[in-house]
Parts: structure tokens; C-alpha cells; sequence
């Protein structure tokens, strides 16, 4: 398998990205455009996670879920605390 080594110029595009992310989420929270629950396949594509992972943050307790008849479901609010409370802010040396 190749390794690929990650520079500080791909750590910031990723976290401009992120950021991005989030701030659609938000906007889209506030203008009522998200929905209260969210199902697996949404949270995925939100997230941009696969199947694995976000079944990684169910199971390690990361993602609150509720399950109703074999159907996974996400509270938005619960999704959007969890991006808050995991934000990590790191000072740029200009």
C-alpha cells in the first residue's frame, strides 16, 4: 500500500472544508431546511463518513442515536453538539 504524506497546506484545505460543512449545516438549521431526525444515510452523506465509521461513532458512544423498528436515527441538534464540542482550534503561524 503507498503512503501519502499530508502537509500543512492539506491540513488547512481540510479544515477550510470542514468548516464549510458546518457553516451549511448551520444555514441550513436556521432557515429550517434540516430536518429533526436524520437517518444513516443522511448523517453519511453530512458528514461525508462511510458506513463504517459512523457506525464507529454509534458503537464508541460519539453519535447519539435512537432506534425504532431497525431504523437508526439522529437528532440534528444532538449531530451539531457533537461538532461543537469536538472543534479544535489551533493558532496559524502566518
Amino acid at each position: 500500500m503507498p503512503t501519502s504524506i499530508i502537509t500543512t497546506d492539506d491540513l488547512r484545505e481540510f479544515k477550510m472544508e470542514l468548516l464549510d460543512d458546518i457553516k451549511k449545516l448551520l444555514s441550513n438549521q436556521s432557515k429550517g431546511k434540516l430536518k429533526k431526525y436524520l437517518k444513516s444515510s443522511e448523517v453519511m452523506e453530512l458528514l461525508q463518513v462511510s458506513p463504517g465509521t459512523l457506525q464507529n461513532l454509534r458503537v464508541n458512544g460519539t453519535l447519539p442515536y435512537t432506534k425504532v423498528g431497525g431504523i437508526i436515527y439522529y437528532d440534528a441538534e444532538e449531530i451539531q453538539n457533537v461538532m461543537t464540542a469536538n472543534r479544535v482550534q489551533h493558532e496559524l503561524n502566518s
